[in-house]
């Protein structure tokens, strides 16, 4: 789990300036200058879930990163994507990369359908078309605990999320459990969810992804357990010349905890990317 440090950053690279849209969205801005990508959170909607890994490698790489956290309310993807629009929009950004993560893949997946002029090109993490058996179980037994009323005490809840998170490699790596597993507690102490169980869709929308042409990069986690990879290349299949990889070794979290590993997917995938007119219309 090691990065850039700040020292080894030019400080172009380091800035970070925040605020919120007049809808109240918080958000932040990382780098000066450079093209610029929108990265989009999965469950929990913490936008520093990318502040550790991704946006070192990408401000490195010239980029300037827009981060954001989601709505209060935890809104499903249309409302995810409804946000993203309303960010861009505040930002007078260009049509640019979107990348997201489970929920926010979804959410991404809902705007190459409603508003294509946003992206020129979409990766997307740990994401799934259609309602599945494993979804629909998860959905139930979260839905089921939150009725109840009842709060796992957060030594118990960190290890589910460990076992639900993480690959078997990672599991197998004494250190990375003892330092995962605090992380996890941490988070459920603090209610900090970028952790959170992934919503699914809730409806086979694969069909739908036929009239998707930004270019896109869809990436697996071979061992997770939340969204199987299976389910994202079926996303890949359905969307027009769509790329699928599936990035071993990992977890719902891969890009957590392989971070080295899905910046190189993301940077080589941004560089295919025709760039963006300096003259493009911005969004409105």
């Amino acid at each position: 789990m090691s990065g850039p440090t700040d020292a080894a950053r030019p400080a172009r690279a380091r800035a970070r300036t925040t605020g919120r849209t007049p809808g109240g969205l918080a958000y932040a801005v990382h780098g000066t200058g450079g093209a610029p990508v929108v990265l989009v959170a999965g469950a929990g909607g913490g936008g520093r879930v990318w502040e550790h890994h991704q946006v070192p490698a990408l401000t490195a790489a010239g980029r300037r990163v827009v981060t954001f956290d989601h709505p209060a309310g935890e809104p499903g993807p249309a409302g995810i994507a409804r946000a993203v629009r309303d960010l861009m929009t505040a930002l007078a950004l260009p049509p640019c990369p979107l990348v997201g993560h489970s929920l926010g893949s979804l959410a991404v997946q809902e705007l190459l359908l409603t508003d294509p002029h946003l992206a020129s090109g979409a990766l997307l993490a740990a994401t799934r078309g259609r309602p599945d058996p494993v979804g629909r179980a998860m959905a139930r037994a979260e839905a089921g605990l939150a009725a109840s009323g009842t709060r796992l005490p957060p030594a118990y809840e960190a290890f589910v999320r460990l076992g639900q998170n993480l690959s078997p490699r990672t599991l197998a790596d004494e250190g990375a459990v003892e330092e995962w597993l605090d992380l996890f507690e941490i988070a459920a102490l603090t209610g900090e969810s970028a952790i959170s169980v992934p919503t699914g869709p809730e409806r086979d929308r694969l069909a739908d992804y036929a009239r998707i042409t930004a270019p896109v990069l869809v990436v697996g986690f071979a061992d997770d357990q939340l969204v199987p990879a299976p389910l994202g290349r079926e996303v890949a299949e359905a969307i027009p010349g769509a790329r699928w990889t599936a990035l071993p070794d990992t977890g719902h979290l891969g890009f957590l905890e392989r971070p080295a590993a899905f910046n190189t997917l993301l940077l080589d995938f941004l560089a295919t990317l025709a760039p963006t007119d300096p003259g493009a219309a911005r969004v409105h």
